[in-house]
């Protein structure tokens, strides 16, 4: 059997791993992750609990150009998932607010792609496959994609990126994310994003069975969405909460601020009954994350994870597409993978 190598940058929690990992055994080959970054401690700690011994390196920035090669391993395939509140249509606006500077201006974190970009350009690996948030692709009025583009174009064959929603492949969450493809070698044809597979889903399909009476959110919590909603709707600034009932199609977006107050989707659980919070599992099954994934106890961070996770969903049919377009290429068969 041949295997597919990998390296897993700003990795979080490992979703986009899991996502190349379910395409590679659906191919009949295998995985092996060979190396991920990843600076927050408690994604670490969830990483390691069902990635146990792979290599890790905290901080990508602390890699100096000079020491890629000998830091970094080679590898077929590059996953990042680089930080996307740079340039996320609400940070932004917060930013603004703060006076914060936000895209490539933060230089703590808008700036990280050209770290993706140095280590592409010294490891040359066959494959990457980017996410971020939608917005980056007309952040700027789009000049912040473009230099993307520029960048990985002088080297790879880089089709143009493909918003993709979580919705449509199986997933009941409404997530829209713009995912960047590329290939060090072009085939005879051109790269196709996965289609829509339109699979017939509810919210309640991932939802536990036994939700603990925890969830329900108080009479002041509840009272003051409905207040909160009223006041949007006279100045004309959106309805605030969203109720969701289990026969829904999908969700609002879950986002990494859930934890506060659950506004993104509120469970309604009947007529007179205050609506519940989604559990922190139930936030993991909405992003494609199987029931054996291990997590953490602490709520909060779970909540984040989950709001921050790419949907595995998502990137495994992207992944499954771009081993397809790897081993239809006649210079880079799998006989040219490393072998297992």
């Amino acid at each position: 059997m041949k295997r597919i190598t990998s390296i897993d940058l700003f990795a979080g929690v490992g979703g986009m791993r899991l996502g190349l990992k379910n395409a590679v055994h659906k191919l009949g080959l295998k995985h092996e992750c060979l190396f991920y970054s990843e600076i927050n401690n408690w994604c670490r700690e969830v990483y390691q609990n069902n990635f146990p011994k792979t290599k890790l390196k905290a901080d990508i920035k602390s890699i100096k150009p000079y020491k890629i090669r000998s830091v970094v391993p080679e590898h077929d395939i590059l996953l990042a998932g680089f930080p996307c509140q740079p340039f996320s249509q609400a940070a932004v606006s917060l930013r603004n607010y703060l006076n914060r500077k936000h895209g490539f201006e933060d230089k703590q974190e808008g700036s990280l792609f050209f770290n993706i970009l140095d280590i592409i350009v010294a490891k040359k690996p066959k494959a990457f496959l980017l996410e971020n948030v939608q917005n980056l692709s007309t952040y700027d009025n789009g000049n912040v994609m473009n230099v993307i583009l520029e960048s990985l174009r002088k080297k790879y064959y880089v089709p143009d990126p493909k918003i993709l929603n979580a919705q449509y492949f199986g997933l009941a969450q409404r997530r829209r994310r713009v995912y960047i493809v590329g290939f060090l070698e072009k085939n005879d044809c051109e790269f196709m994003y996965p289609e829509p597979d339109n699979s017939k889903v509810k919210v309640g399909d991932f939802l536990e069975k036994e939700v603990d009476a925890f969830y329900t959110i108080s009479d002041r919590l509840w009272n003051g969405h409905k207040k909160r909603r009223l006041r949007n709707q006279k100045a004309d600034k959106g309805f605030g909460f969203k109720l969701t009932r289990p026969k829904d199609e999908c969700t609002n977006t879950i986002t990494s601020r859930y934890y506060k107050d659950g506004g993104e989707c509120l469970i309604y659980q009947g007529k007179n009954m205050n609506p519940r919070k989604l559990t922190p599992r139930e936030c993991f099954n909405l992003q494609g994350f199987p029931k054996s994934f291990k997590i953490l106890e602490s709520k909060i961070q779970s909540y984040k994870q989950a709001g921050n996770a790419v949907p595995v969903n998502v990137v495994e049919k992207i992944c499954f597409n771009i081993i397809h377009y790897l081993l239809d290429n006649k210079k880079n068969r799998i006989s040219n993978l490393r072998a297992g």
